[in-house]
Parts: C-alpha cells; structure tokens; sequence
C-alpha cells in the first residue's frame, strides 16, 4: 500500500502529490500505532497466562502415587503377558501386544519427565529416586537427562543457546554457509527416516550408553555440556541395566528379554521422538536472538498445542499442552488440562492436529527473514 502512495506522489502534480504523501504519513502512523497496539495486547495476554498457569503448579501426592502405581502395574502386566506369550511359544503374540506395552512405556516416561522438573513430588529426593527407578525401564539416564532437559527450557527459542537437550536446528544462513559436506550431514540428520525412525531406537537403546554431549559435526553454535558432567549418570544406569536385564536373562533365557524388551523400546522412542519433535518444529514457531528474546513468548508461541485423543492424552502425560508445560514445567502432567481448560487466553491460542502435524516432517530450517520453519527446497 505505501509502496503505491510513494509511487503516486512521485508521477501527479505536486499538489496531489503532497496530499498523498500526507495520507501516506497518516497511513504508516496509523500502522506503527497497530504494531504498537497488537504487541501491547499480546505482552498483556502473556501477563494473565503466567500469572494463571502459576496457581497450577501445586503437587497432589495421592495422584502422584496412583498414578505411578497404575502405570507401572500396566507395564509390568502387559511385559509379563509378552514374556508368557514368547515363553509358551507364541512369539507373534508377543510382538502385537509390544505397541500398547510401549504406550504403556512413554506414559512412565512422562513420569520421569516430570520427576526431572522436579514436579511429582514436593521432596526433590523422591522425585530424583523415582526417576532414576523409571529410567531402568526407559534407558535413559536420568541425572544427565534431567540437566540437559532443563538447559532445553531455559534456551528454549533462543538463536544464541541452541544446543544439548533439543533438536539441531539450523537457520537458512547459516545452512547455505555450510560446505557441501556439512550440508549432507545436516540433511541426512534431518530426515525423518533418520531423525525418527532409525536414529530415535538407536539413541535410545545405544548412544545414550555412552557420555555424548558434544556438538553435531555441521552445528557451529552447538553448545554441548562436558563429558565428565554426563559419564556419572549414564555409567551408574549402564551398571544398573546390566544388574537388571543380565538377571531377567539368566532366568529367562537372553532371547526372550530382547524378543520382548527392545521391540518395546523402540517403539516408545518412535512415539517419543515425534512428539518431541513436533512441539518445536511447526511452521509458526518462535525463535529469536537478544534482546527480542523473550522466555514466556519463547514457551507459550515456540511450544505447540498438539491436540490427542483423549487415550493418548493420558498415556503421554498431556505433554501435548506443551506451551503450558514449557511456561510452568512444575505443573504435574495431571494438571495441564485442568489448567488449559481455566483460561481463555489459553483456549484462544491454535491446536495443532494430528493430521496437520505430519506436515511438520518437511520442516529443516529457521528463516530469520520470514520468521517461519521452511522445508530445505524453500530455503
């Protein structure tokens, strides 16, 4: 619109001229007074959402409790009927029941997510205790991921603190610098073949066996935590896997374990690794460097609403209210939709569904200029 007004007062006579320029004064006041205006009404939404979600983050021990003992029973049950099911000779059974014991997993996971806040119960040595237990069944040590976890809220949409605890994410700039090299490693890592399927078992099974907390070899910004920050973590649950599924082995034979527990695994880091993904990676969310850099515009536009049926709601701890969760990490998972459900604010914000979620996977790089993700063939 200014573009045409500037256009105009420069081909009319200068007496029309100068009445455009002036309209086209008042035009851009006017729009400045709306940026102005619409960034005054957001900062003020922003206001009421952390002063609500603040009286959410209270801990109710008797749910806490249920909830541990109802979900281990769960997983237990079900990976004693899959163990059953290999030992009598019906191996195929075992494999159909692995995606609900795996389901089963992911929700203890979001226990042990929410023991790493520090949000299941008031006594940080029980939560730390509980989620080192879970952490036997999840195989992911717990102290190394809880601070690498944490560095992962506290950074959460910064530009200038990418690093350990999210996924890489590289601007468009920052992409076309690389060597050709760097950048077929970015693209292969990116993949959701890679990311997702192949890379999410193998992090979990393997890689989080060893100490890794460097840089990728094509993050420059990449900042990692040192190696003697990690080894106590990841060598004491390494000794304790040995302890537990070395026994269960002896007692019921090397392949029945592996039949039954790494199918299970494996699926539970499928389900995870998307979800994860999913909750920073969208076309509209927030990233930025200081001083635009804020926390509660990072947590509440950087985080989506991933919106599940009301079974997954439950087996993934409502982590789809992840704009909640990254603003106020101390509200137990049990409290996320009694909290969303309290504020209109919140329920005015967008909800990502399922299907609109797949379109996420072509999603590789930040563009600074149009403040979007964009797919590698936009960039």
């Amino acid at each position: 619109m200014t573009s045409i007004l500037r256009y105009m007062s420069q081909t009319l006579p200068a007496a029309v001229s100068r009445n455009i320029a002036k309209f086209q004064e008042a035009a851009e006041h006017a729009a400045e007074n709306f940026s102005h205006g619409a960034a005054a009404a957001r900062q003020e939404m922003l206001r009421r959402i952390v002063k609500h979600c603040a009286e959410f983050q209270t801990v109710d021990l008797g749910r806490s409790l249920g909830q541990t003992a109802l979900s281990l029973a769960l997983y237990v049950g079900a990976a004693a009927l899959m163990i059953l099911a290999v030992k009598i000779g019906y191996w195929p059974l075992a494999l159909v029941m692995a995606p609900v014991t795996g389901l089963f997993l992911v929700k203890l996971f979001t226990i042990q997510h929410d023991c790493g806040h520090g949000s299941y119960f008031k006594n940080r040595r029980a939560n730390n205790l509980l989620g080192f237990i879970i952490s036997l069944l999840t195989f992911t040590p717990y102290a190394f991921w809880r601070d690498a976890h944490n560095r992962h809220h506290a950074s959460s949409g910064d530009l200038d603190r990418r690093g350990v605890g999210g996924v890489d994410t590289l601007t468009v700039p920052e992409y076309r610098a690389l060597t050709p090299a760097k950048r077929i490693m970015y693209r292969v890592y990116r993949h959701p073949l890679i990311m997702i399927v192949i890379g999410a078992p193998l992090y979990f099974i393997v890689l989080q066996r060893l100490p890794l907390a460097g840089p990728m070899p094509f993050a420059e910004t990449y900042q990692g935590m040192k190696a003697r920050h990690v080894w106590k973590s990841v060598a004491a649950l390494n000794i304790a896997l040995v302890v537990l599924y070395g026994g269960l082995s002896l007692w019921l034979g090397l392949g029945t374990v592996a039949l039954v527990f790494l199918p299970v695994v494996t699926i539970a880091a499928w389900a995870g690794s998307w979800l994860f993904f999913v909750q920073h990676q969208y076309e509209d969310t927030y990233w930025a460097q200081k001083p635009e850099w804020n926390y509660a515009e990072a947590a509440v536009f950087g985080s989506s609403h991933y919106k599940l049926p009301q079974p997954l709601r439950w087996v993934t701890g409502n982590i789809g209210l992840h704009h909640i969760h990254h603003l106020a990490s101390r509200i137990p998972n049990y409290r996320l939709m009694e909290c969303y459900r309290a504020s209109e604010d919140l329920l005015s914000l967008p909800v990502m569904t399922i299907r609109e979620s797949i379109r996420c996977a072509r999603l590789a790089l930040w563009c600074p200029a149009r403040r979007k993700m964009v797919s590698f063939s936009a960039a």
